[in-house]
């Protein structure tokens, strides 16, 4: 007869990968059934992803069945714990209540552009927001910032120094383009850019953020995969133009994130370059690249649409000034980003409301 204080000493031992406790103590075992010669348990990791689960089951697995015979059948369920439990214990970044990536199949359709506007417009509504530029063969957040040429500072914190991030129109930014001279090209493999992206998360001091936006390069490669398993991202929004070679990538950068060894929530689909407006025409619309091809792949796909954003002049030339859009004084209340904001904040609220209904 197998007692159930030998199995809830056999789980002490096993340690939560993320967390760095014992299971039994981080209170992540629950449904503990133990009948003769069968144990049944449910237990919770932070790490959403499906290696992360089955690494997991097979540690329970192999605990129980070594210490209690090979003959003992175990039925062990792993679950993601909910994202409320996640930010009580996160280990990276504890006082960042959510870590949003902007992701793009396709380079060339804005993705940095909806990052800085979406980033500056949470900051004027009054919320902490961070940046990071993850675009490491091509980052664009300290030429939209107008932050060329800088350098972030070393701050002692408890004993440790750590890089203080920039800030810029109230947005903390941390990108590759502060460490790099912007005239070379950056030349690395892969594990030495995903090591770098990695070190903007540890090892910078970005104290309590309501948001922290992570620009992600375009595609589907290295730097998305150690992104995903190294730090807890809370949602992605996918950016895409109309057109049909963009709508195609944007396809595959939303199925590489529904992946189960993946598992990130689709937060929602944002179209830009919708249309084209001349400064002499303002009420005519030109569908140079298509019309409503995102709003109708989000349809498709059962996500979210955020909304689209018009190719003016005023967009990129206050990028390229170094004052995003959002923070132009002449630019109308009424704007398309302004509305991608805001429903951005709504999708953010659904999902929280979601996963507190969920626990």
């Amino acid at each position: 007869m197998i007692e159930r204080e030998k199995v809830l000493e056999i789980l002490s031992n096993i340690i939560e990968p993320d967390l760095k406790k014992d299971i039994i103590t981080l209170n992540l075992v629950e449904n503990l059934l133990v009948e003769e010669n069968k144990v049944k348990l449910t237990v919770y990791v932070s790490n959403p992803a499906m290696h992360a689960r089955n690494r997991m089951k097979e540690a329970v697995t192999f605990n129980l069945k070594s210490r209690l015979g090979n003959e003992v059948e175990i039925e062990c369920v792993v679950m993601q714990k909910s994202n409320e439990l996640n930010d009580t214990h996160r280990k990276v970044l504890p006082d960042v209540k959510k870590i949003i990536a902007i992701a793009s199949g396709k380079g060339g359709v804005g993705k940095s552009t909806v990052t800085a506007n979406l980033a500056g417009g949470l900051a004027k509504k009054g919320f902490k927001v961070g940046v990071v530029d993850a675009d490491i063969y091509g980052p664009s957040m300290p030429t939209m910032f107008d932050l060329v040429g800088e350098r972030p500072n070393m701050i002692e914190i408890d004993g440790v120094s750590k890089i203080e991030p920039i800030e810029s129109h109230g947005v903390k930014i941390l990108s590759i383009g502060f460490f790099t001279d912007k005239e070379n090209a950056v030349v690395w493999r892969g594990p030495m850019a995903s090591k770098a992206l990695i070190q903007m998360f540890n090892d910078a001091h970005w104290d309590k953020l309501d948001y922290l936006f992570v620009d992600l390069p375009p595609g589907t490669g290295d730097i998305h995969l150690s992104l995903i398993q190294s730090i807890p991202l809370d949602g992605v929004v996918i950016v895409s133009t109309p057109q049909e070679v963009a709508l195609a990538d944007a396809r595959r950068g939303v199925n590489m994130f529904k992946m189960d060894n993946v598992n990130v929530p689709i937060l929602g689909l944002v179209e830009n370059m919708s249309w084209f407006s001349p400064v002499e025409l303002p009420q005519n619309k030109y569908f140079i690249f298509g019309r409503d091809g995102a709003k109708n792949l989000a349809m498709g796909m059962g996500i979210p649409f955020l909304g689209q954003i018009p190719l003016i002049q005023s967009v990129c030339e206050s990028g390229d000034s170094g004052r995003p859009s959002i923070f132009q004084e002449e630019f109308p209340k009424d704007t398309s980003i302004d509305k991608v904001v805001n429903e951005f904040e709504n999708q953010v609220e659904l999902l929280t409301n979601l996963v507190s209904n969920e626990k």
